[in-house]
């Protein structure tokens, strides 16, 4: 009797070892998403906010990033999304007051993983402390950081998400720099870094160059990964220009495009999302 008790508890033991390991497992990555959610206050048509707002929130609901960075969101569509994915805490602010005028950079977390450290804006200009233009933009451009402590206090995350211009050429190069430059400066004790954004070049552009030896794409990187546009302009994708960057990750298991329909929508902006999981 004795030996066939130690015979059934080893057996247990070994059912219930694959699952503690798979626990542990998820615990070691981090899901990210960068999205362009296309301005609310365009007139899109049938593509406008109002008839895609929830396909957006089914991306989110599907995929349960623990972070996720919006570009182009409008205080409107921040809002929607904190009401609608009530998982999620949401920073940043409108690039043209400083408050909520304009274009959000916005960072969500999932506030049941993380709690917020540290966070602000600034913008890509020779006066990133003030609301302004930098050199040649069409737009006043920012980037919103954070950093980010697990509820067990054991792991501390920096976040960055920003939307380089898409006219000047100079802004973008310097754009770029200055949040190279303030990563460095922010980051003493090398903990994990992730930069997303749209920054309207492909992955030849001369710009990107500011990141080399710093910083690595997720997309050219990732074990599995895909090569798709993610600018689609509510038609067929051309160029790949969202970007998720990563730092003191050991590595990039996946980078995916998602450019299925949600909710019946065959776009939910004018830009997929794309998404990739990292492990510490």
């Amino acid at each position: 009797m004795k030996k066939t008790y130690l015979l059934l508890a080893a057996f247990a033991f070994m059912l219930a070892a694959p699952v503690i390991s798979s626990c542990s497992g998820k615990d070691s990555t981090l899901k990210v998403i960068s999205y362009n959610i296309r301005m609310g206050v365009a007139n899109d048509g049938d593509n406008s906010w109002d008839l895609r707002k929830e396909a957006s929130v089914a991306m989110i609901e599907e995929q349960q990033p623990d972070i996720f960075g919006l570009q182009e969101a409008f205080d409107f569509q921040v809002k929607y999304l904190v009401e609608n994915c009530p998982q999620y805490a949401a920073i940043g602010v409108g690039r043209d007051d400083g408050v909520e005028d304009g274009e959000h950079m916005e960072i969500y977390y999932n506030k049941e993983k993380f709690n917020l450290k540290e966070w602000g804006t600034y913008w890509l200009s020779p006066t990133p402390d003030v609301v302004s233009f930098g050199w040649d933009a069409a737009c006043r451009r920012t980037a919103t950081w954070c950093l980010l402590e697990s509820k067990d206090g054991k792991r501390h995350l920096y976040y960055v998400n920003t939307h380089l211009d898409h006219v000047g050429v100079d802004a973008r190069r310097n754009g770029l720099a200055l949040i190279v430059e303030r990563i460095g400066k922010m980051n003493k004790e090398g903990w994990p870094m992730v930069l997303t954004g749209d920054f309207n070049v492909k992955d030849d552009d001369p710009c990107l160059l500011a990141l080399d030896g710093k910083m690595l794409s997720a997309r050219a990187t990732a074990k599995k990964t895909d090569d798709k546009g993610s600018y689609n302009a509510w038609g067929k994708a051309s160029d790949a220009i969202d970007y998720i960057y990563y730092s003191d990750f050991s590595k990039a298991l996946s980078f995916e495009t998602l450019d299925r329909q949600y909710a019946g929508k065959p776009f939910i902006s004018d830009h997929y999302p794309v998404v990739a999981v990292l492990k510490y």
